[in-house]
């Protein structure tokens, strides 16, 4: 700027009539524009220009760095599977070392990564060679563990070190809403709504909707929800936090509480009153149901007949759970229902599993609600993998979908904890309005 400046002092000592026409151009305004553009222009053309180069030193690091080529660093991320062996786990990360991989094979650490449960996460850092740089992973020992483990293998000159470190996930806070068009599955999976969260938001609004029957096409929802996550990373969703469902024009809301003296939290209504209901509305979390309670046209026997209970299509291998708190009353096969669990609960009702393709409780055995009992199967008179479902209640059958909300339970909010209630309430109902208008603005 300063050379510009004292270029153009030195030209208008040299051209000072032409530099007063400029001037006064200027000053003349958009009258004279047009006079004064040609005069201008040959003035600025009459300027000296100059160009200069000037070689500058490189240091020697810049020097060396700008003659060595860049490292190649390849990353690759896989999942754990049922069926691994470190050298199946390798091979997908693109890992060709064979010494790292006899490394790898003497530290009983690493064989967490294949052993177990699946679904772990698995990065590896190799150089264009296929020879390991870098191998991390971190996991949940358990589904609902409230502390990951987190595995890092670094190269060390010739051999490695590794670091294995047991840490808490951050907590994040989640909106999701939806509409129902066709089901409650279909709405989820459209909002992006974790199969788990849409699993808490059934069961605890079972006892005031029937999710497989009452739903109608328009009806919404808004739901807040957990997400546990490692340097953004989610290994896991967890509790739900609050919903809103509006269902045939009522609305229903929930939200979880936690007295501020460390008392036990529940799940209550906006009113204060608990949702805690003494029977699940199902045996499985969050499932379809493939034929109801009635009369039905048998698949086996090709008539009509009674049907005493409720079928839930799902996988082989799926955890059947208690219902409610209970005594094991019987665990075996039956003809005709194949592997079955009867349970005995309270005021003499009773529930029974069947078709399983096995049985993890016996006889006598106490039982919670939510513990599983057995996974869905195809025993006995079946012509596909599901569960038989049956609810009884002093020796008579009854219909397996209104078990919840014939069992209320749960325990009142007390007078002293009402005003830290309401706050959260008010709190999540702001979110639970932010979840709705920020879906619709982006759907709009």
């Amino acid at each position: 700027m300063k050379e510009t400046i004292e270029l153009l002092r030195r030209w208008l000592q040299r051209h000072p009539r032409a530099g007063v026409a400029a001037l006064a151009v200027l000053l003349m305004g958009t009258g004279v524009t047009a006079f004064g553009t040609d005069s201008l222009d040959t003035a600025i053309e009459r300027l000296p220009q100059q160009q200069v180069t000037e070689a500058l030193p490189l240091t020697p690091d810049v020097a060396a760095a700008a003659e060595a080529p860049a490292p190649f660093v390849l990353y690759r991320t896989e999942l754990t599977r049922h069926d691994d062996t470190l050298a199946t786990l390798l091979q997908r990360l693109g890992v060709r070392d064979s010494a790292a991989a006899e490394w790898l094979r003497r530290d009983a650490r690493i064989a967490q990564l294949w052993r177990g449960q699946a679904g772990k996460r698995v990065s590896a850092e190799v150089d264009d060679d296929g020879r390991l740089l870098r191998l991390s992973a971190r996991w949940l020992p358990k589904t609902d563990a409230t502390r990951y483990e987190q595995l890092v293998v670094q190269r060390d000159g010739a051999g490695f070190v590794v670091h294995q470190d047991s840490l808490a996930p951050q907590a994040t806070v989640r909106l999701a809403s939806g509409v129902i068009r066709s089901s409650l599955f279909a709405a989820a999976d459209a909002a992006g709504l974790p199969d788990s969260v849409a699993s808490q938001l059934a069961d605890l609004l079972g006892g005031e909707i029937d999710f497989r029957r009452d739903l109608r096409a328009g009806d919404r929802f808004e739901v807040v929800y957990e997400a546990l996550e490692a340097d953004g990373e989610v290994l896991r969703y967890g509790r739900l936090l609050a919903a809103r469902f509006v269902n045939a024009g009522r609305e229903h809301g929930l939200v979880w509480f936690e007295p501020p003296s460390g008392g036990r939290g529940a799940y209550y209504n906006f009113r204060g009153e608990s949702l805690a209901r003494a029977f699940l509305p199902s045996p499985l979390a969050f499932t379809r149901v493939s034929s109801g309670y009635g009369m039905r046209f048998h698949p086996v026997y090709g008539d009509r007949r009674a049907h005493m209970g409720v079928d839930y299509a799902a996988p082989t291998g799926t955890p059947v759970r208690s219902v409610a708190d209970a005594v094991v009353a019987f665990a075996g096969w039956q003809r005709g229902y194949g592997n079955v669990v009867i349970l005995q609960h309270k005021n003499n009702r009773k529930t029974l599993y069947a078709h399983l393709s096995r049985i993890d409780v016996r006889k006598g055995q106490r039982v919670e609600q939510g513990q599983t009992v057995g996974a869905v199967g195809a025993t006995g008179t079946a012509t596909g993998a599901h569960l038989h479902f049956e609810y009884m209640v002093g020796g008579q059958h009854r219909d397996p979908l209104t078990i919840a909300r014939d069992n209320p339970s749960g325990e009142p909010l007390e007078a002293r904890h009402r005003p830290a209630f309401q706050q959260t309430a008010s709190a999540m109902q702001s979110k639970l309005d932010a979840a709705r208008w920020i879906v619709q603005a982006s759907a709009e």
